[in-house]
């Protein structure tokens, strides 16, 4: 191959300019942080990457996190009431101090555009959607990888960079928004069931059941055959009927009183917080909690006697087997699932999607599209 990288043949090296335009996180802090600029420099490739045109991305909770600082721990409280807070040395997923500026999105939908010189030219042009945790870049390691806008650049502008193997190629007819709202939602949700091995005929309960990680759990969990329990606000109970909830159980509610004790299966968390110990008394004996978010809060009370005398297990859930991102992909690709988009908003519009992705009003992903 060339030592040069290709471009996209229906295209002439003008077409890809040398800047962009993009949202740069300057600092960890308000939303005054963010920046929208059309000055950024277009990405340069390495031998095994590609250039995706970037054309929907979708907006998530680690965004906001990774803003804040929420994932210092030294940072106690839940990602709304943390929003002020900046802690700068162990505040990203890997837990070491953030490269700033940094270009956030980890949900991208788009066509590569570019190929380094060790990928196939015949790449270009396809549709893709990126593996939400990157183990190219970490050589592999066990339970080690990346995430895009954090560790590295993300899709918060008109391109970004993937490694080819983290670049699934998606032919299905879902649009590029809906398609956007796939990489971290349901790669999470996959990954929380597939840690915790539900089964057909299980009884699962799953949290925070309107947000993206959520609501792919209750479509991900019915396509196992599992019977469904979704925690979620009351104003949204039919919405997660539709999306296949057996049952629905209005969030700040006892699971106790509507369930009753030890009648649970698998628990599927992404809140935590003050419902911490009412998840694991709905637990049967020998059942598992799964826990990949903590959005009511990180710090629970915990009896520890709950957890040895029930023979419970608990997964905890970020990196990810190879195996879960092309599942979730052939899921899509046979109609298996189908997307839940809430809103869209133009990039530039970050701020505004990211106030009412925290104010919790809108079931299902918020995603920006990205100019042209």
């Amino acid at each position: 191959m060339s030592s040069e990288p290709v471009e996209f043949s229906r295209g002439s090296a003008a077409e890809i300019p040398e800047v962009m335009t993009g949202v740069l996180l300057v600092g960890h802090g308000g939303f005054d942080k963010l920046e929208y600029r059309s000055d950024i420099p277009v990405p340069t490739l390495g031998p095994a990457e590609v250039l995706i045109r970037v054309a929907a991305a979708g907006v998530n909770n680690t965004d906001i996190n990774t803003r804040i600082g929420w994932y210092s721990k030294s940072v106690k409280s839940s990602t709304d009431e943390g929003a002020t807070q900046a802690q700068d040395l162990d505040a990203t997923w890997t837990g070491v101090p953030m490269s700033f500026p940094r270009i956030q999105g980890a949900d991208c939908c788009g066509r590569i555009v570019r190929v380094g010189k060790d990928v196939d030219p015949s790449r270009l042009g396809e549709r893709v959607i990126n593996a939400n945790t990157l183990r190219f870049y970490v050589n592999y390691r066990p339970m080690e990888s990346w995430v895009f806008g954090s560790e590295c650049d993300g899709a918060f502008a008109q391109y970004m960079k993937a490694p080819s193997s983290e670049a699934h190629t998606i032919d299905c007819d879902w649009s590029d928004v809906e398609l956007a709202s796939v990489s971290c939602s349901y790669s999470t949700a996959e990954n929380l069931l597939h840690r915790a091995g539900v089964k057909p005929g299980e009884h699962v309960v799953i949290t925070g059941a309107s947000g993206g990680v959520g609501s792919a759990a209750v479509q991900l969990a019915k396509r196992r055959g599992a019977f469904v329990t979704a925690v979620a606000g009351s104003m949204k109970a039919d919405e997660m009927r539709q999306l296949g909830a057996d049952r629905v159980v209005p969030r700040g509610e006892s699971l106790v009183k509507h369930l009753g004790k030890e009648t649970v299966d698998v628990v599927v968390d992404v809140a935590a917080g003050p419902a911490f110990a009412d998840l694991l008394d709905v637990l049967r004996k020998g059942g598992r909690y799964a826990v990949g978010g903590a959005i009511a809060g990180p710090i629970v009370e915990l009896d520890v006697r709950t957890l040895y005398l029930k023979d419970l297990t608990f997964f905890g859930c970020t990196f990810q087997d190879d195996v879960v991102f092309r599942n979730l992909v052939s899921y899509i690709e046979k109609g298996e699932i189908r997307p839940l988009v809430g809103k869209t908003y133009p990039l530039k519009d970050i701020v505004t999607a990211q106030q009412e992705f925290l104010s919790k009003t809108i079931s299902g992903k918020l995603v920006l599209v990205i100019p042209d």
